[in-house]
């Protein structure tokens, strides 16, 4: 069967979650701990879904290429892009399978919106995808493809990527984009007041704005306050502008929020359309 054909009847919401810091579900102890309100968050992702998906395709904040990339494997191997963690970290396995005929779907859709893209038949999971996936769906039964963000992080073409990749929703496919709202990591003397006031901005951006000026205000983000103090690079956030453009047009919530995040960040999670 293909995929465009599956669950015509429902459309999934799209989402822009926070995946922690590196392989954190695999550690034990105090930096376990530090992570506890982010894993209820995630505990209770399936729950917003509606009905389990034919496949998961994630926007990971850790894949960047010129072109926008999509994996291709049917059984991606493992990245440990990280340091410093357990050395057991460093043989973790998430086996859920890939998607090929997805995969070639999605390189149809975004050719078809005019961005450049090719198949990655190597590229394996990054911590992005499999640190948040293994509490969300720990049983790695669902199939499960990433798309690369584009190295130039220009907004506009990833809110263009999210609008291509929407009619995946109809299809049975749940998009996740995966970074943080705040992602600062060289330790920023302002870190409290920046991730608060840039989180402020973001919540009433996308949840109290009418589409047509969300859109407008996450593509000019660089002028929301401590815009550069919150995203230094901007990595983390461009899966949330694929995330947003594929439900562009719908109501957004916030579904995790903490104040406290490693004792002072303001990070948030959010969804876009209805459950």
């Amino acid at each position: 069967m293909a995929i465009r054909s599956l669950m015509p009847d429902y459309r999934f919401p799209t989402f822009y979650l926070s995946h922690g810091g590196g392989p954190w579900p695999f550690v034990d102890g105090r930096l376990r701990t530090k992570f506890a309100q982010l894993e209820a968050s995630l505990r209770g992702f399936s729950r917003r879904l509606g009905r389990e998906p034919k496949a998961i395709l994630v926007i990971s904040g850790h894949w960047e290429e010129r072109d926008f990339s999509v994996m291709a494997s049917p059984k991606p191997p493992m990245l440990y892009d990280f340091e410093g963690f357990p050395q057991s970290t460093y043989s973790v396995q998430y086996p859920a399978p890939g998607s090929p005929a997805l995969a070639v779907r999605v390189r149809s859709l975004i050719e078809g919106a005019g961005l450049a893209s090719r198949l990655d038949p190597a590229r394996g999971f990054d911590h992005g995808t499999w640190s948040m996936l293994a509490i969300t769906h720990p049983h790695a039964d669902v199939p499960v493809i990433q798309v690369s963000i584009r190295a130039d992080f220009d907004p506009e073409a990833h809110l263009r990527l999210g609008r291509a990749l929407a009619p995946l929703r109809d299809e049975g496919v749940v998009i996740v984009g995966s970074g943080s709202s705040y992602h600062n990591l060289t330790g920023s003397r302002n870190a409290a007041e920046a991730s608060a006031r840039f989180d402020e901005w973001l919540t009433e951006t996308l949840v109290g704005a009418e589409p047509e000026r969300r859109s407008w205000e996450l593509s000019r983000w660089t002028d929301a306050p401590f815009a550069r103090d919150a995203h230094p690079e901007e990595d983390h956030l461009m899966p949330l502008h694929v995330a947003l453009g594929a439900a562009e047009h719908e109501p957004a919530q916030v579904i995790y929020h903490q104040a406290d995040f490693f004792d002072q960040w303001t990070v948030s999670s959010f969804q876009f359309g209805e459950s």
